[in-house]
């Protein structure tokens, strides 16, 4: 089984430098429409791809982009919208940066999951949404390959958690732009990553 796991294209929260992890808002900009057309292309060789969607507005209209040129549905699900950054939501000052960056690093580099922002959630929920997810897919009895449009951070979390050849020192050092996608496949071995973001991996 092929697994595509989707960043949304560029959105307004993006350009707006907030930090925008619930609801329908800030969706895509004039430039994250044509990133998710140009997107649909590379996909066409796929005609009968899954395609889930966070439920965040940038990751829908990302998602029904692609859906509408491969001709297919769209699946909403909140297992791969962006994690909750609690009372950081809505702001977009550089001290509410700096804080989002420390607990990333806090959750990546010292492995200190428990750690949340108030009101917000810590990478074991993050965790303990996704995966099963993931794990509930691999375990049906179907081949046809799978396009996932979620949310970098969300994926810089949990991919090093489920790729066997992705780990959580390397993965600051990958690109993950606006459309980026990783390509997983389910192997005896477990699930490998590829390729990352036009980067072919072992």
């Amino acid at each position: 089984m092929k697994i595509f796991f989707v960043r949304h294209g560029e959105s307004e929260a993006n350009l707006l430098r907030v930090i925008s992890n619930r609801g329908r808002i800030h969706g895509l900009t004039n430039t994250g429409i044509e990133q998710a057309r140009q997107l649909a292309g590379h996909f066409r060789d796929f005609p009968d791809l899954r395609i889930f969607s966070s439920p965040l507005l940038r990751a829908i209209q990302t998602a029904q982009l692609l859906a509408g040129e491969l001709k297919t549905a769209i699946t909403i699900i909140d297992a791969l919208r962006e994690y909750d950054c609690g009372d950081l939501e809505g702001q977009s000052d550089q001290a509410a940066w700096d804080a989002h960056a420390a607990l990333r690093e806090a959750w990546l580099v010292r492995r200190e999951w428990h750690l949340r922002r108030p009101g917000g959630e810590n990478f074991f929920d993050i965790r303990d949404r996704f995966v099963p997810f993931l794990h509930k897919l691999l375990d049906e009895d179907d081949p046809r390959p799978i396009l996932m449009v979620g949310h970098g951070g969300t994926y810089m979390c949990i991919l090093p958690l489920v790729l066997n050849n992705i780990n959580f020192e390397e993965i600051y050092s990958l690109p993950f732009p606006n459309t980026g996608y990783v390509l997983a496949e389910s192997t005896p071995e477990g699930l490998v990553c590829k390729e990352w973001c036009g980067i072919t991996k072992d």
